[in-house]
């Protein structure tokens, strides 16, 4: 599994940056699927927080 966080942005770029950096690269000796996971923290007020969460499950490419 690989996470990405942000804050204030969206879990869609969370994965989309994990996919041009290639973060999946770390798992090059896995020959199974590998989860994508992009998590999104938005601040909706003074005490109140919400996230997004989008997962996407991609077999490893190297």
């Amino acid at each position: 599994m690989v996470v990405e966080l942000k804050y204030n942005q969206s879990a869609d770029s969370a994965i989309q940056q994990i996919k041009e950096k290639r973060y999946q690269g770390a798992l090059s000796g896995y020959s199974d699927r590998i989860l994508l996971v992009g998590v999104n923290y938005d601040s909706d007020g003074a005490d109140k927080k919400k996230h997004t969460c989008v997962i996407e499950e991609v077999s490893n490419p190297l």
